[in-house]
């Protein structure tokens, strides 16, 4: 079915575009993008009347995310993440590997695909991993992870274990165009911390994990990426430490790339004490860690050499966070805050323009991954985020959409969000907040 889009601003930072103009989709593709485009081009389809205050754009892409099927569906669901996900203002996710069974072999890519299929959401791209079962010892068949629709590789949750394997696994990642995305972590600086290695841990007697167990990690990896011409990209970026080395590589011409979430750029260790202490919605890992490490991570945000903001979406059920900090499991939900928080904390303080926001969530994601999407163009699938830039949000964690509800920023009130989202030209998901500026008429 046709459907013109008229009167919102169109924010497509891959053609140039910033302004008032209109978008017709026919077929499930975009057919074209002009200003006043005139309502017969829908033809007996559908005119969508959008208030200037909305925001068309490419699709967002959230690249790492963690869906827990097969395995670990009392905490989500390939089909819960999804519709967590278009909720959130994304047309497309990349789960993780950690599945139990891991996402090693193509029957469990084949799974989760034929999942995403199933539920007509977000589409979902598949991450496999690194080494068979995750375990850090022998390679993965990545040839045969990427036929079967695998877009990149990771043993996330875990470093790939030794400088020999990650060379390996970026040679032959390398043969398909695929990435290596690498949780930095010195497991033996790591050991059984919980907590940013700071005065907070050390005032609440948790175990610390110091900001250079990462950066160790992450430098290790561009300096194999650089002698093997392979693709590094670094996930959850926290640390000062590590945005310099991925800057030095990057000045180099070196192929990393990395992503920051939004709790690195929002929230320090600070959380762990006040305003209840030990609260395990504030435990994550990477930690997080000192305000010089976040206005570091904003800093990167900036200026350019943060790639793309990604949620890690990580889910788990009540019962689980509700333990000591120590034995609770890391990880917070993030596919239905992320916009409001980057809407809010980056754009309207005045961080980044929102053109910039699209690239960090669209654009460039698209590229990393190389699928499909990160622009506006005239035949590209329409996969369109609208954002309303002005919606006043306050995040229930009991309306979250996710199986599970573990966020740190239950209660918190943010300008920015999601008025709907379009896969492949359908309307997944219509924020019923922002229906007043959001009206369809029929021709």
């Amino acid at each position: 079915m046709k459907r013109l889009f008229k009167g919102g601003r169109v924010v497509d930072p891959a053609n140039g575009l910033d302004g008032a103009f209109d978008v017709l989709v026919d077929g499930g593709v975009i057919v074209r993008v002009g200003r006043d485009l005139p309502t017969s081009l829908a033809d007996g389809g559908e005119v969508v009347a959008l208030s200037p205050a909305l925001v068309v754009c490419p699709g967002f892409i959230d690249m790492h995310v963690h869906l827990r099927e097969p395995g670990q569906e009392h905490k989500e669901t390939v089909a819960t993440g999804a519709a967590s996900a278009v909720a959130g203002g994304f047309t497309a996710v990349a789960c993780m590997p950690n599945t139990r069974p891991v996402n090693d072999n193509a029957g469990v890519t084949d799974l989760i695909l034929r999942k995403a299929a199933d539920a007509g959401l977000a589409r979902v791209y598949p991450i496999g991993a690194v080494s068979r079962g995750q375990q850090g010892e022998q390679l993965a068949d990545i040839a045969e992870l990427k036929h079967a629709g695998c877009v990149a590789i990771s043993d996330d949750g875990h470093p790939v274990s030794t400088a020999l394997l990650a060379r390996r696994a970026m040679e032959y990642a390398g043969m398909f165009g695929m990435p290596l995305i690498e949780h930095c972590e010195d497991p033996s600086l790591k050991g059984e911390g919980v907590a940013h290695d700071g005065p907070v841990a050390a005032s609440l007697g948790l175990k610390g994990i110091p900001g250079i167990a990462e950066a160790i990690t992450a430098g290790r990896d561009i300096l194999i990426a650089e002698m093997v011409g392979g693709h590094v990209h670094v996930a959850h970026m926290s640390a000062w430490t590590t945005l310099e080395a991925v800057r030095q590589g990057k000045s180099r011409g070196v192929q990393v790339t990395c992503e920051v979430a939004p709790h690195h750029f929002t929230l320090t260790d600070e959380r762990l004490a006040a305003p209840v202490p030990y609260d395990t919605d504030t435990k994550m890992n990477p930690p997080l860690r000192e305000a010089k490490d976040r206005d570091a991570m904003l800093r990167g945000i900036a200026d350019g050499s943060v790639d793309v903001i990604a949620t890690d979406h990580a889910p788990h059920h009540a019962d689980e966070k509700n333990v000591e900090f120590d034995r609770a499991p890391f990880g917070i939900v993030g596919l239905e805050t992320a916009i409001p928080i980057a809407l809010d904390t980056l754009v309207h303080a005045g961080v980044i323009r929102l053109p910039r926001l699209v690239e960090l969530m669209s654009v460039n994601p698209a590229r990393i991954l190389r699928v499909p999407g990160g622009s506006l163009t005239a035949g590209a699938a329409a996969d369109i985020t609208i954002l309303a830039p002005d919606l006043a949000v306050t995040i229930d964690r009991s309306t979250l959409v996710s199986k599970s509800k573990n966020t740190p920023y239950h209660g918190w009130s943010f300008r920015g969000g999601v008025a709907a989202t379009l896969v492949g030209g359908r309307v997944v998901y219509r924020n019923a907040a922002a229906a007043l500026t959001l009206t369809t008429e029929v021709q």
